[in-house]
């Protein structure tokens, strides 16, 4: 897969798990916010919490799925990334991270895609940052 269709997958991911966040009833807040540590894909809100949500997408899961490619280090850099965005918001409430893995069908076709989500995937760890 080229870069060009890589990035065509990532957002229409991004708009496939976005969809799915509100049909949960949660408030997509932001998209695609970038600071000092990267990234963040989605930041909802689910009741009075807040969550990032990262979004992977796979095409081949033989070498390894959306949710197993979060690997150390990106964790502890969306963790960074999270903290100083809430610390730039202001937010004192409840945090968490999620991740809405996505795994494209044999069709290719966003109805066909396997949609896999983890809920506060650090749980408590201790990530140094």
């Amino acid at each position: 897969m080229n870069a060009e269709n890589a990035q065509e997958l990532g957002r229409m991911a991004e708009d496939r798990a976005a969809e799915y966040l509100v049909s949960l009833g949660w408030t997509v807040l932001a998209r695609n916010v970038r600071n000092n540590y990267g990234e963040l894909d989605i930041v909802a809100a689910d009741s009075d919490e807040l969550v990032i949500v990262e979004v992977r997408a796979r095409s081949d899961v033989k070498v390894q799925g959306p949710i197993e490619s979060i690997d150390r280090r990106k964790l502890r850099a969306l963790v960074r990334s999270s903290k100083e965005y809430m610390e730039n918001l202001g937010w004192s409430g409840f945090w968490r991270i999620d991740v809405v893995g996505i795994t494209l069908g044999d069709k290719k076709a966003p109805g066909d895609w396997e949609l896999e989500h983890v809920r506060d995937i650090t749980a408590g760890m201790n990530i140094l940052c």
